[in-house]
């Protein structure tokens, strides 16, 4: 590598740098509006599943179904403010009555806001971890519809701060027991006995539904034993 080579990277190196620092204060600013404004609701369900998922389409009905439900028991829904379930979210919101969140997330595809999110609950984030905090925070119950690896995620984020203790146990409901069946079995046989990598009462942490119904019970039996507060 000849000097005038060397030179140009090292000078990209502490631009990149120096970039870097500034960025600090634009994650500090999506935390601030973040908290700002959903410090302001109520009661929340996040409801979240693929953006794939078209009107019409069982999942999709289902998840219109299951939103206007919780939003009926007095809880706002919080979504990712995209299309598919996350529009399905937010359109049984409204059918309920309730407070109907987007979260939306700046992607270079497929990511456009749904037109069901209330205009003064329609968020903008860049970053997903920050994202991410604020679902976390400020949902007291998750709803998990089938989705692909960005739902798995959230899933797996989820679960990962209630078994560690980072936050406070909340209903983390998994809908539609044959696409969610084969996980929990692999998870019952290769994590937890072949490999004890998760202990028995993690499991517990999971609620499996098939309607509406089903959901909304689990909801309501575990806040009548439970208080309804930020997660941490």
């Amino acid at each position: 590598m000849n000097d005038t080579i060397r030179m140009s990277k090292q000078r990209r190196w502490a631009e990149s740098k120096a970039h870097s620092s500034w960025q600090i204060f634009k994650i500090m600013a999506e935390f601030v509006d973040g908290f700002e404004a959903l410090a302001k609701l109520g009661p929340c369900i996040s409801i979240f599943g693929s953006a794939r998922t078209q009107p019409g389409n069982a999942h999709y009905e289902l998840s219109v179904e299951i939103a206007q439900r919780v939003a009926e028991e007095g809880f706002g829904i919080i979504s990712g403010g995209g299309p598919g379930i996350m529009e399905a979210a937010n359109k049984g919101a409204q059918l309920g009555g309730g407070k109907s969140v987007g979260l939306n997330i700046e992607l270079p595809f497929e990511q456009h806001a749904n037109p069901y999110i209330d205009r003064d609950a329609n968020l903008h984030f860049e970053y997903f971890f920050v994202r991410k905090v604020m679902f976390t925070k400020y949902s007291q119950g998750f709803v998990m519809m089938p989705g692909g690896f960005g739902t798995m995620d959230e899933f797996f984020e989820v679960a990962t701060l209630i078994q560690t203790g980072k936050m406070s146990q909340v209903p983390l409901i998994l809908v539609d027991s044959t696409y969610w069946g084969g996980l929990l079995e692999w998870m019952k046989e290769t994590m937890l006995r072949q490999h004890t990598y998760i202990s028995p009462h993690n499991l517990d942490l999971l609620k499996i539904a098939d309607s509406a119904e089903e959901v909304v019970d689990h909801l309501l039996d575990f806040y009548s034993k439970h208080s309804l507060q930020p997660n941490f």
